[in-house]
């Protein structure tokens, strides 16, 4: 299968290297919007075609499917690109930075029949496998999720410190992907949420803190602390309080509430989420059916963060 790579940052090149693992896969182009850093890595990685012009890129021949890993308020734009060329589209999270952005991807993916994709990572890391299957066997029932996304990142960089051309977000970005984790681990779209931020950043005009909570229809609580401001280790760190057992999870590894790692060796043919994601979007291609985590799937997430900014704008 021949895709496009669109983006050449940090994200752009773990799902590269993602890439390399998975057989009867060609990146055949890269587009980006830097032309240097776009012509080093298509040279790194041997990829033969490298642009600057998303047209381009589409037009390769042979080109099927796009991963797109570009700033996040270019995201909906480009996924629109990519389906009405035809080419089936994975889109890093979020799709969309608006409610009404995401619908109408939703709604062209509908009209368009292709495989339309979003990198909800969290469904696909090995650790939040284990308790979903869990949950599916009725054997855990969440109560409450508590969770911790911190960086350090007072200046406009990207997550290998490099300059960003874009202003990064703690609620359509980093919630983004505890918000559709929780609704997809429960069961349901968030009956009723709270939001409160802090003060905004002089420079990058963007909350530097925030506190989130949910709570589902069956109850289920969840506390989620964001952070640019954290000194220490950087990420999002997962407590699940259940009613059989409490586990930790950070990315691809589980830890029981104790502290004792738990394996999940077994859970996927990789311990690397983003393959993991990956290798459903192509799955799904050449079975013809929705993916798990299809942009249809995802609106639910958007339409609770929509709920949240409006919380935000009144709080």
């Amino acid at each position: 299968m021949k895709i496009c790579m669109v983006g050449e940052g940090a994200f752009a090149n773990k799902h590269l290297d993602a890439l390399e693992k998975i057989d009867d896969v060609e990146v055949v182009s890269i587009c980006g919007g830097v032309e240097e850093v776009v012509n080093n890595v298509a040279k790194a990685r041997k990829i033969a075609h490298a642009t600057l012009d998303l047209h381009d890129a589409l037009a390769q021949p042979g080109v099927e499917a796009v991963i797109l890993a570009t700033p996040t308020p270019i995201h909906a734009e480009q996924a629109t690109q990519v389906m009405q060329a035809g080419k089936h589209v994975l889109v890093e999270i979020p799709m969309a930075d608006s409610l009404h952005d995401a619908q109408a991807l939703v709604a062209l993916a509908a009209e368009t029949g292709l495989v339309a994709m979003v990198n909800h990572v969290r469904r696909f890391n090995p650790s939040h496998q284990w308790i979903h299957n869990k949950i599916v066997a009725r054997e855990l029932t969440i109560q409450q999720m508590d969770v911790q996304t911190y960086f350090f990142r007072r200046t406009n960089t990207n997550a290998k410190g490099e300059p960003r051309s874009w202003t990064d977000h703690l609620l359509w970005h980093h919630a983004c992907h505890t918000v559709d984790l929780f609704q997809y681990q429960t069961g349901g779209t968030a009956q009723s949420v709270t939001a409160l931020q802090g003060p905004q950043h002089p420079d990058l005009g963007i909350a530097m803190d925030m506190s989130i909570g949910l709570k589902s229809p069956a109850g289920a609580l969840c506390t989620l602390s964001l952070s640019f401001n954290n000194e220490g280790p950087f990420g999002t760190f997962f407590r699940y309080i259940c009613d059989n057992g409490t586990f930790v999870a950070n990315y691809d590894d589980l830890y029981t509430g104790d502290g004792d790692q738990i394996d999940v060796s077994n859970v996927a043919v990789s311990s690397d989420g983003i393959e993991l994601a990956d290798r459903e979007f192509f799955a799904a291609i050449r079975e013809g059916r929705e993916p798990n985590s299809s942009l249809a799937q995802g609106l639910d997430a958007m339409a609770t963060l929509d709920k949240l900014e409006r919380a935000l704008a009144v709080a």
